[in-house]
């Protein structure tokens, strides 16, 4: 791939792939395994969520002969795009949950065990058990933490309780989290809503659950008694500037009131009050000052710091002159490839990369890497590179969404130009979103699309 206008029809390929059908997909599946390629290279994948599951997928149907392992102690499978729906009463939690072992072809070893420590000088992989494996290639697809304990006060058993939401945590906190929400708007009183100041997994699910929670409510028994306030530590509202704007004007046309510069640091559940750490520029010097401010609330979602795990943070892998309170792994934005150890690829939430910690990233991250993988293999160099890919169904009622796609710079990259208004709340952007994208992510997951 070389330029947008080379990867859009794909794109659009495989939007209409979820409405279409698996024929194309089992074609390229046969053409792939037809020119398999032999090799006896050892490769281990750490993470078996979205982006490991499909390309071990996609390596089986390309490698004969390959040693490919899975590293990841997790039993379930998450569909985590699903999460949002779950958090609004929309779909159950047993939506989002699929096994493990569903996803896995024969060919690929999985070992259920944590990885606990990555040696990239010796090429080893240790596992929380004591096994030692050596790789000739390694990709990271740990996914991300969630920083909970960085939020004074919080614990998670304290979801679904007195007011408080956290739909990241997994499907059973998403499904308490609408037990919180449905009181609330069904009651009414003061709904307050934070994002985290660091990185994080699909930066517009705090949107999704403000408007969905604000759309529920006015035509609930809360119409009327209820107030919406939105917190963040950005100076805007999406990084996509166009974007800011437009959920900005959506925001002010529907009452809920934004606050710039806000991270959250504490609760107090027994008075029902968030402290933040704020900050604005002094009037007189322009100097950012920084200060601390308490605000009340019936209902508050929490969304906590998120960074990379603990074996990525401690294995020497991350940037050393940026996130360094997150951990993301040090990689060429283009290819995913570390910059240090060619062998070493990063995939999915924890590559340090501008954008790209979406499952829609990771649809376009994993050819990428499978493409420079193999290229290794053969002794050449790769040909694919990953733009910054990153598609967001923005859903701003139930029954409407705007699909918003973007890349590195910014741009809009929408897959049906003159067809699905990128900046429109549509109903077919809520189809793609409520029923089309989970088989789009499933055939990913199979390496099919």
């Amino acid at each position: 791939m070389t330029g947008r206008d080379d990867f859009r029809p794909s794109r659009r390929g495989v939007l209409s792939f979820a409405l279409a059908g698996a024929v194309t997909a089992g074609l390229g599946v046969r053409a792939a395994q037809a020119s398999r390629i032999a090799t006896k290279a050892r490769i281990i994948i750490i993470g078996a969520g979205a982006g490991g599951t499909a390309l071990a997928n996609r390596l089986v149907q390309r490698l004969d002969g390959a040693q490919i392992t899975l590293i990841d102690p997790r039993a379930q499978h998450l569909y985590q795009p699903g999460l949002s729906l779950v958090a609004a009463g929309l779909k159950p939690a047993n939506y989002v949950v699929s096994k493990t072992t569903d996803w896995l072809p024969s060919g690929v070893t999985l070992i259920a065990e944590a990885a606990a420590a990555i040696d990239p000088l010796a090429k080893t992989v240790s596992t929380e058990k004591g096994q030692k494996l050596d790789y000739d290639f390694l990709v990271v697809a740990p996914g991300l933490v969630l920083d909970h304990g960085a939020i004074q006060g919080f614990s998670l058993d304290m979801v679904g309780k007195d007011g408080i939401g956290a739909l990241y945590a997994g499907p059973e906190y998403a499904a308490r989290t609408w037990q919180a929400a449905s009181k609330f708007t069904e009651e009414g009183g003061i709904g307050l809503f934070a994002r985290p100041e660091t990185e994080m997994k699909c930066a517009g699910a705090p949107l999704k659950h403000t408007f969905l929670l604000d759309d529920i409510a006015s035509r609930g028994g809360a119409k009327g008694k209820y107030e919406m306030h939105y917190t963040c530590p950005q100076t805007a509202l999406f990084s996509v500037p166009i974007v800011a704007e437009k959920v900005r004007m959506l925001f002010a046309e529907r009452g809920v009131a934004t606050y710039y510069g806000h991270t959250l640091k504490s609760i107090d559940p027994g008075r029902k009050t968030a402290r933040f750490e704020t900050a604005a520029p002094d009037p007189a010097t322009g100097e950012m000052v920084k200060s601390t401010t308490e605000m009340p609330y019936d209902y508050l979602h929490v969304i906590p710091p998120q960074r990379a795990p603990e074996v990525i943070r401690q294995s020497g892998l991350s940037w050393a002159d940026k996130w360094t309170d997150q951990g993301w792994v040090e990689c060429d934005m283009k290819t995913l490839r570390h910059l240090r150890y060619p062998e070493i690829f990063a995939l999915g939430d924890v590559a340090g990369v501008p954008k790209g910690k979406t499952a829609a990233s990771v649809k376009w991250q994993v050819p990428v890497i499978e493409d420079h993988l193999v290229a290794a293999l053969q002794g050449r160099e790769g040909t694919e590179i990953y733009d910054g890919y990153t598609s967001c169904p923005l859903i701003t009622r139930v029954g409407r969404a705007m699909l918003v796609e973007f890349d590195y710079h910014n741009n809009l990259v929408p897959s049906f130009p003159g067809v699905i208004a990128p900046l429109e709340e549509l109903w077919i952007s809520w189809l793609m979103k409520e029923v089309a994208l989970k088989a789009t992510y499933n055939a990913m997951l199979r390496g099919r699309a």
